[in-house]
C-alpha cells in the first residue's frame, strides 16, 4: 500500500467523529505513526504489520496493549483492524536517554506494575521473551541475510552462551522488553510505558537490565535500580545474573538492528548506526562482566 493509499485508509476509520487532521510521528523504528485529531480529540495510529523475524505479532501486542492499560501503564487503545491500532493520545514529553538515569525512583513502581499486574490482565495467547533465543534466532538471519556483521556471529553466540549461564533463577513475570527511552512519556504529573509489541512473559532480570543498557547507567545508577526493585535483598547472585544480562540486552538491540537493516525499510532510521552504538555498549559491558567473574 502507497503512504497516500494508507493516508486516505486512515482518514476513513469509522472512530473519527469529524474530519481528521493526520500528522507523521517521527522517531520510530519499527512502525508507522501517526497524530490524529478529529476536532474532538486527539489519538495516536499506529500502522504495522506482523514481523516475524522480530517475533512481533500485532494481535499479541494489542492484547498486551489492553492489559497495560487495564493495569493503568499505557494509553487506552479504541480502535483495531488489521495493521492498525488507535489510542487516546498522550499530551507529554518523551524521554530521552538522560530521564532514565534521571528517573529511576519513578520507573520502578512501573516495572513492579508491570510484572504483578499485565500478566494476569492478559487475553489469548501470550508471547514468551528470552533473550537468548531471540539472540540465537537473530544470529541465523544475520547469517543468511549477507549483513556485513555476519562474520561476527560466531562471537555474539560464544558471548551469549557465557552469559546464559550465568543467569539466577527468577520468577516468571510479564515484561515489557523495550525499555528504550522513546517508550516512556511523562504528562507531568505521572509516567507512562508505550509500546507493547515486544510484551512477554519472562523474568524481571531482562527489564531492569534493558532499563539500564538503553540508559547507560553506570555502577551506582544500577546499585539504586536494583536495591528500589528488589527492596534492599540484592544478592551477589543478583548482582552477576544483572551484569550478565545488561549485556545479553545490549547485543540483542544490535542484533536487533542488524535484522532491521536486512528487513525494514522505516524512513530516517540508519539501523547500522544503531547497531554500532549498541555492538559498543556490549563490548563495554561484556568486558566488565569477565573482569568481575575472574575476581
Amino acid at each position: 500500500m502507497t503512504d497516500d493509499a494508507l493516508v486516505d485508509r486512515l482518514s476513513r476509520l469509522p472512530i473519527w467523529r469529524r474530519p481528521v487532521t493526520l500528522t507523521p510521528l517521527t522517531g520510530g523504528l519499527t512502525n508507522l505513526s501517526w497524530a490524529a485529531d478529529d476536532g474532538v480529540e486527539k489519538f495516536v495510529v499506529r500502522c504495522g504489520d506482523d514481523i516475524p523475524v522480530h517475533h512481533v505479532f500485532r494481535d499479541r501486542e494489542r492484547a498486551a496493549s489492553v492489559a497495560a492499560h487495564s493495569a493503568g501503564l499505557s494509553p487506552e487503545v479504541v480502535h483495531v483492524e488489521p495493521d492498525i491500532m488507535v489510542m487516546r493520545f498522550i499530551e507529554g514529553r518523551t524521554f530521552v536517554e538522560a530521564d532514565l538515569r534521571a528517573n529511576i525512583d519513578r520507573l520502578v513502581p512501573l516495572l513492579r506494575t508491570c510484572h504483578r499486574e499485565v500478566g494476569a490482565r492478559l487475553a489469548g495467547p501470550p508471547n514468551f521473551f528470552w533473550v537468548f533465543h531471540v539472540i540465537r534466532d537473530y544470529a541465523r538471519t544475520i547469517a543468511a541475510g549477507g549483513s556485513p556483521f555476519a562474520a561476527e556471529v560466531p562471537r555474539y553466540l560464544e558471548a551469549a552462551q557465557s552469559l546464559e549461564a550465568a543467569q539466577a533463577p527468577m520468577p516468571v513475570v510479564f515484561g515489557h522488553h523495550d525499555l528504550l527511552p522513546g517508550n516512556v512519556m511523562d504528562d507531568g504529573k505521572r509516567l507512562w510505558l508505550i509500546d507493547w509489541e515486544y510484551g512477554g512473559f519472562g523474568t524481571p532480570m531482562f527489564d531492569l537490565a534493558n532499563l539500564s543498557a538503553n540508559g547507560n547507567f553506570d555502577q551506582a545508577d544500577d546499585a539504586r535500580l536494583l536495591d528500589a526493585y528488589f527492596e534492599g535483598r540484592v544478592t551477589e547472585e543478583v548482582r552477576r545474573s544483572f551484569r550478565a544480562m545488561k549485556a545479553a540486552s545490549a547485543l540483542r538491540e544490535a542484533m536487533w538492528a542488524m535484522v532491521s537493516d536486512i528487513h525494514l525499510q522505516i524512513p530516517g532510521a540508519d539501523y547500522k548506526v544503531h547497531a554500532r552504538e549498541y555492538l559498543r555498549r556490549f563490548d563495554d559491558l561484556v568486558a566488565g562482566h569477565e573482569a568481575v567473574a575472574v575476581t
